[in-house]
């Protein structure tokens, strides 16, 4: 296999170049690493400082403390992007989910007959794994297949530990086109909930797209200082609040109560809010906040009081 070959599943996925780093030696006297293990290898790898489980200060550090210790079984049910509709329809109704078209084992079973000209399909079981569909600009079932096969066979757990994955069945779902005739990629807002609560939340525009950037907001939409792995949006390009910003924060707090941190993400559609999907650990909890500090601040608005070590 020549070198390009080699380097092309990390220059798909950087992610992938830090995860071999720390877990160059997977195992040691013939054992696999434990997650506690595995975790403070990566977070030296990419944080640059030790993992203190024993003292948690930092977002970052507190995001692989409940990773190993704050387990509940429910959490599973809310990563899957299937099951997670029903958690949200149990709790607010039906008028905030995308409407389901579909759901199948295997990308073989997909049937395009029953699905309108533009649709989304989307892996239940992680990040990423999404397409978006028009029957129009042509369909190529072989080359969906292949995508989703190779989707269906990762355990998004094992890259950085993140618990609920673990268990979730791979399955692959269908879903309505969502389109905003002001954006040409509808912006995301994600929302980061300490026990029910928005704090900050961050302004994605051009999602996945080469141009994308991301602006953090407070709860009075003031933009604030503070990046992390994407550059801030440029002032006259910054999007201005949505009308159902009240509601939005509303909906936050109905669906994130009484959990320590969860990112609840949504979506604007022609002043209608939908739920998009629920993230334990923002970006695993290895992204470095710029500025510093923001960890730090971060990190004191999570409550580890009812959460037993174990």
């Amino acid at each position: 296999m020549n070198f390009f070959k080699r380097a092309l599943p990390y220059i798909k996925n950087p992610r992938l170049i830090y995860v071999r780093s720390a877990t160059k030696n997977l195992r040691e006297n013939g054992k696999e690493l434990s997650d506690e293990e595995y975790l403070k290898r990566m977070f030296k790898v990419k944080l640059g400082y030790k993992l203190d489980l024993d003292n948690p200060r930092t977002f970052n550090e507190k995001m692989q403390y409940l990773k190993l210790y704050n387990r509940k079984p429910i959490y599973t049910d809310m990563v899957d992007k299937y099951a997670a509709k029903e958690y949200v329809r149990k709790l607010v109704g039906d008028q905030y989910i995308a409407k389901p078209l579909g759901c199948w084992d295997k990308p073989d079973q997909i049937d395009y007959d029953s699905l309108p000209n533009k649709f989304v399909l989307k892996a239940t079981h992680g990040c990423g794994g999404m397409l978006f569909l028009n029957k129009e600009e042509g369909i190529d079932p072989k080359a969906i297949c292949d995508f989703f096969n190779g989707a269906l066979n990762l355990n998004y757990y094992l890259t950085c530990r993140e618990w609920p994955y673990k268990d979730v069945k791979p399955r692959i779902i269908a879903e309505e086109f969502l389109k905003d005739s002001s954006f040409d990629v509808l912006p995301v807002y994600k929302f980061f909930c300490f026990s029910g609560e928005p704090f900050i939340a961050q302004v994605i525009q051009n999602d996945k797209h080469e141009n994308e950037t991301i602006d953090y907001i407070d709860m009075d939409w003031n933009f604030l200082k503070l990046k992390q792995d994407f550059p801030n949006t440029p002032k006259k390009k910054r999007i201005e609040k949505p009308a159902v910003f009240e509601e939005m924060k509303q909906l936050c707090r109905l669906l994130t109560k009484d959990i320590p941190f969860v990112r609840c993400d949504l979506y604007v559609v022609n002043n209608k809010v939908y739920f998009s999907e629920f993230t334990f650990f923002s970006d695993a909890g290895f992204e470095k906040f710029h500025p510093k500090k923001w960890d730090k601040i971060l990190g004191d608005k999570i409550d580890l009081s009812n959460v037993v070590r174990r």
